[in-house]
């Protein structure tokens, strides 16, 4: 199916369509996110009764598939692309061009990154995650995630872009960036202080900025969040790390 070139869409911010450089405006909560959720699984068939579930919960009320249906008619009034939002048994079906989502740019961004520093090349390695994080508007759909079970898609897409930063920043490591990460480092283990990973970064960073001592008192730090937090003490790769940060 030919569908216009175009046509672009966001997922990491709020809700975004544009058809070349006109924004399209799409009206309404529960018609963003029925939108959201078709792009997050664009090109194939959603089925109707997990768009009511992802738009109304798990126990969506009687009025719900009506309302989906009317949400659709209204959408496609919207998007005025012939064949763009197609009804297929059971459910339905959006189309979208080649890179014309943004996470799709993003995750493939993102896999570039990670082959580049598989390869041993930090370097190209942090210039693909760096253009993979610009990408980002905001929190992923940040206008609509309040809407049923779209909030949990919307976490587990932030958790990408977490990722996505701290390979970032392991390229920044390998290139010897120990002083300039550190506090973006700090920022992030004070906002997500159960990453591991994160705390592994920053200890290893102060302690090759000639700063042992605090790399380990944030050692001592990150077991006292987990022990409160989880009733376990840090994973294994972080308690290696202290170890070899003593010796």
């Amino acid at each position: 199916m030919s569908i216009r070139e175009d046509l672009r869409f966001g997922v990491l911010g709020p809700l975004e369509v544009r058809a070349g450089a006109d924004a399209v405006e799409i009206v309404g909560v529960k018609q963003r996110g029925l939108l959201a959720a078709l792009l997050l699984h664009h090109d194939h068939v959603v089925p109707a009764d997990r768009l009511l579930e992802l738009l109304w919960g798990t126990e969506p009320p009687a009025s719900a598939l009506k309302a989906l249906q009317v949400h659709i008619s209204r959408l496609r009034r919207a998007l005025a692309t012939p064949g763009l939002l197609e009804t297929r048994a059971p459910g339905y079906v959006v189309h979208v061009p080649a890179d014309g989502l943004d996470l799709d740019r993003f995750r493939r961004l993102s896999a570039e990154g990670r082959a580049a520093a598989a390869r041993g090349q930090p370097e190209a390695a942090r210039r693909a995650l760096n253009d993979a994080l610009s990408i980002w508007r905001g929190p992923a759909l940040a206008d609509v995630a309040g809407a049923g079970l779209l909030v949990d898609a919307a976490s587990l897409i932030d958790d990408e872009r977490l990722a996505c930063l701290e390979d970032r920043i392991e390229a920044d490591l390998a290139l010897n960036r120990h002083s300039e990460v550190i506090p973006e480092l700090e920022r992030l283990v004070t906002a997500h202080p159960l990453r591991e990973r994160l705390q592994a970064q920053l200890m290893l960073a102060l302690n090759a900025t000639g700063r042992q001592s605090e790399a380990l008192a944030r050692f001592q730090d990150a077991r006292r969040v987990s022990v409160r937090e989880l009733g376990l003490e840090p994973g294994r790769g972080l308690r290696d790390l202290e170890q070899a940060i003593l010796r």
